[in-house]
């Protein structure tokens, strides 16, 4: 049977887990308010894309 003979430690179960984490989106101001927003998508301030309003308020 596959058991292992000595008990994981917790540095090196630590050290396997290094990539296991959140990733931060990509965050733009936006070029109408200056507002952060995700890249590629619509203001949800002003609802402007690429200086153009696409979602009037």
């Amino acid at each position: 049977m596959a058991v292992p003979k000595r008990r994981t430690s917790k540095t090196r179960k630590n050290k396997r887990r290094t990539h296991f984490k959140l990733s931060v989106p990509g965050m733009v101001e936006c070029s109408n308010c200056g507002e952060l927003k995700l890249s590629h998508r619509v203001c949800k301030n002003c609802g402007s894309y690429k200086g153009e309003e696409v979602i009037s308020k």
